[in-house]
């Protein structure tokens, strides 16, 4: 007696059929004439008629390429001046003891003094007050939350996070013209900015 397997081969060949019947190509030959008809381009290249964020920016034109370049050049320029600054925000709220008037400090101090008197109890005896003396420490080194410094601390974080997403999309057209103008803009705005992030984490600052 024939398998019952044998009748309902057959039928997982029904879709594969009927999808070949309506001009669906599933070999690589339809993916080679979507290329060869207008599509994205699988690989860097100079040729225009890539769209770039949305569907009515396409340049086409060598103006057109040299436009969205600059463009895409200056965004990844001021990518690196809001890393710089939310960089330099970061060491001036250290400098300033967080909320500026002296919060910082009084909680380094404090910590250090508990983390001093848990070591000293913990040399006397082995009992628990050494940890729970310690946990203290450590809740109370915790900054609060500060709205001038934590939401522009977020909103500087975002258009990082923003920008990113963006040179994404345009590098993901493997337009060539698009990533050059990308990476010479992060390199000048390093160039530009970055020495003042370096001193604001270094200390440097102000000095």
């Amino acid at each position: 007696m024939p398998s019952p397997l044998l009748f309902l081969f057959p039928l997982t060949l029904l879709p594969l059929t009927q999808a070949h019947d309506n001009g669906m190509d599933m070999s690589m030959d339809g993916a080679m004439s979507l290329d060869a008809g207008g599509g994205m381009v699988p690989y860097l290249h100079f040729t225009p008629g890539d769209t770039l964020f949305f569907q009515g920016w396409v340049p086409r034109s060598p103006g057109a390429i040299f436009g969205a370049c600059i463009g895409l050049f200056v965004l990844a320029v001021l990518e690196r001046w809001v890393g710089a600054v939310r960089r330099v925000g970061e060491g001036v709220w250290a400098k300033r003891g967080v909320d500026g008037f002296g919060w910082g400090r009084a909680q380094i101090a404090l910590s250090n003094k508990l983390t001093s008197d848990a070591a000293k109890d913990k040399a006397k005896d082995k009992g628990g007050h050494a940890g729970q003396r310690g946990m203290v420490g450590m809740v109370g080194s915790i900054p609060p939350f500060i709205p001038s410094q934590d939401i522009l601390r977020g909103v500087l974080h975002a258009v990082q996070v923003a920008l990113g997403f963006l040179f994404m999309l345009a590098v993901m057209t493997f337009q060539a013209a698009f990533f050059i103008s990308i990476v010479l803009g992060a390199g000048v705005g390093e160039m530009l900015f970055g020495r003042y992030a370096a001193g604001a984490v270094g200390g440097g600052m102000g000095h």
